[in-house]
């Protein structure tokens, strides 16, 4: 069993009585044992499993998890368990619940907000403060629902005073977008949490215990929502010295405070690491050990073997050190798979796929930017969940906008015209429409909120006759709408026979192949090389264009073969949308930022750029980030290395003529000594 495993301390943890429990488990202490154990403590005392819920930061995490448990334990016990992120738990639930709801990426309801914001006319107010950017004011909305439970206003005006003369137009752009969302059903992330909160609270559901792993990176409205869940017993495990999400809303406070604010807290403290080598945890103490303790810790090395001293390398030039780090690689004896470069910041990822690539090893990339945030692939996407609801404006809009002539605007209102040829159908407005006459496009003019839509005046649908259309989609009152161009017209036939095609079609990957192949898609591909293939000049450049086309198939592909895993096209679009940031593409070294590599480990782990300014980022602190948290990242960074540590600065940059001081954290750590006074 899972408990015969344990050291004395994980032991004493798995097993302690129901209660307010946390588990302090320093990087490399067992933690998933120690939680794996717990599982199995609590069915083997008879808690039914599922009233057993188990909260994640992903899903891989909790699958992993409970695949263990599943060795001891029959599928039909463990499959009862619920499990995953608090998003993907929340979402679960709430459509348990019947909760008419569609999941949005934040891309996706930015364009809303921007739409919203840029119907107001800031301009017509006396006063001297710049508003902020529509971006900028859905970026600060987002991080108040993830850290507040107090009203945006307040919250809003105490962050920054100066803004109170335009709070009333942000609240207004907020209620309408609110309002938006309510009226289409759409949901951001926050929204799943702060539904499932209030869902819960006028609930009778009862669990016997909750588990939260990573409990340090909660936000107060995680921390919110498990206070919602009625449960008798808590069993949280983090390490204070581990939360480096501050700037995604993390509270520290919530584990800080953790025996304060539950009643009979236990508070357990797990000090053996099986993971690094006594050098390497050494220096990663030597550092961390400067931030407060909160939690004192004296960590126990039980890693037998030789030992490797962490290597300092020093270059003239930044991108000699990138190139050096590649050439260490190619020689190393260490598998690919095995082997980490971890980085500060994303430019830093750049020169070093670069120079590995350069020498032919392969590489994957994980904590830049998102595969699915790949435009060939969120128009896929966006494509199978507009068929997966019909009503979905934002889909559509996405979707239609990369139509020539049309853009957000016009797509928005061919959205409404479907809807209202075919009765509130979609698909029956575009293939056999119902009603023959436009709707009125135009809402109410609003001088105080700036709308600025002009009077719409009918098309005549003869204007098309030239092209070659058939019958049904030369009859479709769409051709009436004014701002249509033949461009337009040509781009809704594409998609009109698309979903024709698709009309008896039932398996995602099936009909992904089907979009792949449609004129639809090849204008997309052609659209999008052009665009990564142009030179300053404005000439394209084949060579750059062949190899865009060939990344974006080999993305297609990979879309098709995920898909392959499902039988039915809405769970596999919630599934990439709710677990989509957990995969990276490819096989190799890994490249990771080190937010992406929380949680993992590797036989080798190079962290570059340690120059002050890069790591720590002194631009960070100074917006408000913190010196302890930079502290925290660069422990997390060096405690992924299990047996090798390097860890590498330049002394220039010959491009941008910058030169370098050496990172506070290497002083820290004894690999440099500040120079005598």
């Amino acid at each position: 069993m899972p408990l015969s495993t344990l050291n004395k301390e994980q032991l004493s943890a798995a097993t302690a009585p129901m209660g307010n429990n946390l588990i302090i488990a320093s990087a490399g202490t067992g933690k998933t044992s120690t939680i794996v154990g717990r599982i199995a403590y609590l069915l083997q005392n008879g808690v039914e499993p599922s009233k057993i819920l188990l909260l994640t930061f992903t899903n891989k995490a909790a699958a992993e998890m409970l695949q263990r448990v599943g060795k001891y334990f029959p599928s039909t016990v463990v499959n009862k368990i619920e499990s995953g992120t608090f998003h993907a738990v929340s979402y679960r639930w709430l459509k348990k619940m019947n909760k008419n709801i569609t999941l949005k990426q934040p891309t996706e309801l930015k364009t809303l907000f921007r739409s919203i914001y840029e119907k107001r006319q800031f301009k017509r107010l006396n006063h001297d403060v710049e508003p902020f950017s529509p971006t900028y004011l859905y970026e600060q909305y987002n991080l108040y629902q993830n850290a507040s439970l107090d009203g945006f206003d307040i919250w809003f005006i105490d962050k920054y005073p100066d803004h109170k003369p335009l709070i009333d137009i942000y609240m207004n752009i907020i209620d309408e977008y609110e309002e938006t969302k309510d009226r289409f059903g759409f949901v951001s992330f926050n929204d799943l949490l702060i539904k499932m909160r209030q869902a819960l609270l006028e609930s009778n559901q009862e669990m016997s215990e909750v588990l939260v792993d990573e409990y340090q990176d909660t936000n107060t409205l995680q921390s919110a929502l498990i206070d919602s869940i009625k449960s008798k017993s808590l069993f949280c495990v983090g390490d204070y010295d581990q939360s480096i999400y501050a700037f995604n809303g993390a509270n520290i406070q919530n584990i800080a405070t953790f025996a304060k604010r539950y009643k009979n807290a236990t508070v357990f403290t797990l000090s053996k690491n099986y993971r690094s080598s006594a050098s390497i945890l050494s220096l990663a103490n030597r550092v961390i050990q400067r931030n407060e303790r909160i939690y004192p810790k004296k960590l126990e090395v039980t890693k037998q073997g030789k030992n490797h001293p962490p290597r300092l390398m020093i270059y003239n030039e930044l991108f000699e050190q990138y190139q050096a780090i590649a050439k260490n690689i190619k020689n190393s004896y260490t598998p690919s798979k095995d082997i980490a470069v971890i980085f500060r910041n994303n430019a830093s990822a750049d020169g070093v796929e670069a120079s590995l690539r350069e020498l032919g090893i392969n590489c994957k990339r994980k904590g830049g930017n998102s595969f699915f945030e790949a435009k060939e692939v969120k128009f896929l996407l966006d494509v199978l969940s507009l068929i997966v609801n019909p009503k979905d404006m934002m889909a559509f809009i996405h979707i239609f906008e990369y139509g020539k002539g049309i853009g957000t605007a016009v797509a928005k209102e061919l959205f409404e015209c479907f809807m209202h040829f075919g009765e509130g159908h979609l698909f029956t407005g575009m293939l056999s429409p119902r009603v023959y006459t436009l709707p009125k496009l135009n809402p109410t003019k609003n001088v105080q909120l700036g709308l600025f839509d002009d009077d719409t005046q009918i098309g005549s649908m003869s204007r098309f006759a030239h092209l070659n259309l058939p019958e049904q989609v030369k009859s479709n009152p769409i051709l009436k709408h004014p701002k249509l161009t033949d461009d337009g017209l040509m781009f809704f036939k594409h998609f009109y026979d698309f979903i024709k095609s698709i009309r008896n079609v039932k398996q995602p990957q099936t009909m992904l192949i089907k979009l792949i192949n449609t004129p639809l898609y090849e204008a997309i591909i052609e659209m999008l090389a052009n665009q990564r293939a142009k030179l300053k000049s404005g000439e394209i450049d084949k060579d750059k264009k062949l190899l865009a086309k060939e990344r974006i198939a080999r993305k297609a592909r990979l879309l098709s073969d995920l898909a392959s895993h499902y039988k039915d096209v809405a769970h596999f679009v919630n599934a990439m949308v709710l677990g989509g940031n957990e995969l990276s593409e490819g096989d190799g070294v890994n490249l990771l930022t080190v937010h992406a590599s929380k949680g993992l480990e590797f036989t080798e782990v190079y962290i570059t750029d340690l120059m002050d300014g890069r790591f720590p980022n002194t631009k960070l602190v100074s917006k408000g980030g913190s010196i302890e948290e930079e502290r925290r990242l660069f422990y997390v960074a060096v405690t992924r290395a299990k047996e090798r540590l390097y860890l590498s600065l330049a002394k220039s940059d010959r491009v941008k003529k910058i030169e370098f001081q050496p990172s506070p954290f290497l002083y820290e750590a004894g690999l440099l000594k500040y120079a005598d006074n």
